[in-house]
């Protein structure tokens, strides 16, 4: 039986290395493409030219431009479906992303609040303003959850981050709307996109998601043993209270830090994590992984398709990603085993 174990453990482990390499392989073609393709065609010499550092003709400034912009895809896809993953693995609830759960838009009302009435205008404060944000509204989400009879239920939770965020929304829109200087930006920050990213603005946040990356190695395994039950998880000796705090600490400092550079995205952390669970399972160890490149390699395709569907212009990725995201929602919220994980 052990034998029978331990190959079984074998295959799957050499199985997952195996998709670990081709989903590593994908995103290294999805970083190409993203140099590659934009609104001014280029060839390969002047891409060869701007990743030596050359910015001698248009093409080549076009792809130097669009290289912060890649990186800043790749940070805030992985950072996103990393955070999806967590929500879902601590409330063990289908529905939880933080679009889906109002984090993001809390993140994003915090720093229009800072913006407006507080003339704050510096990265490195809106990152802070957007994970207090964040923390905060996750916190109310879950509190309003559990009022009323019987326990939070996925669908009450989903629910109740879905009147958050149209309230919160609905505030922002009423902070920005007298406000004539900052309206035009905060609205289209607000949609949602990796446009106009430079390295300058990235080592700001980088920080931050690397924190947040780090915390999440940590509770991965913790996870784990928190999918058994709360009760079995004491009994093993796991603090339960502070793996679920870290848990949700990690995914607030990601959501909230991409959310301050990148404006509200949501259906990330929604999509990536279901399909990785497909492909893998419910180990976090390596769910937890997949899930960073699943959410950077789809915020990259979303990328490149906003530059081609309405070329000359660019249609912002937090709007393809919500075209892909609100049917995968439905059919998430249709399947009858809708409960838990």
């Amino acid at each position: 039986m052990n034998k029978h174990h331990t190959i079984n453990s074998d295959a799957l482990f050499r199985r997952n290395i195996f998709a670990l390499v081709v989903a590593a392989a994908v995103l290294a073609a999805l970083c190409f493409l993203s140099i590659a393709i934009g609104t001014r065609d280029v060839s390969w010499q002047e891409i060869v030219g701007a990743l030596q550092g050359k910015m001698d003709t248009m093409g080549e400034a076009s792809v130097t431009m669009r290289i912060p912009r890649t990186v800043l895809a790749v940070l805030a896809g992985s950072a996103l479906g990393l955070s999806g993953a967590i929500m879902q693995s601590v409330t063990r609830n289908p529905l939880a992303d933080p679009g889906i759960l109002g984090v993001n838009i809390g993140a994003a009302f915090f720093v229009v609040i800072g913006l407006a009435w507080f003339g704050i205008d510096q990265l490195n404060s809106y990152i802070w303003l957007a994970i207090l944000g964040a923390g905060s509204t996750a916190l109310f989400v879950y509190l309003i959850s559990s009022l009323g009879r019987g326990k939070s239920t996925p669908l009450k939770y989903a629910l109740a981050g879905a009147a958050t965020s149209v309230a919160l929304s609905s505030f922002t829109m009423a902070v920005i709307l007298p406000r004539n200087d900052i309206a035009g930006g905060a609205q289209s920050w607000q949609i949602g996109g990796v446009g106009g990213a430079t390295f300058d603005s990235i080592q700001l946040i980088l920080p931050f998601l690397l924190v947040g990356y780090f915390m999440s190695a940590i509770v991965a395994r913790k996870l784990n043993v928190l999918a058994l039950g709360e009760d079995i998880a004491a009994g093993l000796g796991e603090k339960v209270v502070w793996t679920r705090s870290m848990a949700w600490l990690s995914a607030v400092v990601l959501c909230g830090a991409t959310t301050a550079i990148c404006g509200p995205i949501g259906f990330v952390g929604l999509v990536i994590p279901h399909l990785c669970r497909l492909l893998v399972g419910v180990d976090n160890r390596w769910l937890l992984v997949f899930s960073a490149l699943g959410g950077a390699s789809l915020l990259l395709i979303a990328d490149v398709l906003g530059r081609i569907i309405s070329r000359p212009s660019e249609l912002s990725v937090g709007v393809v990603t919500a075209f892909v995201g609100a049917p995968f929602f439905i059919w998430i919220v249709r399947r009858q085993r809708v409960k838990e994980l």
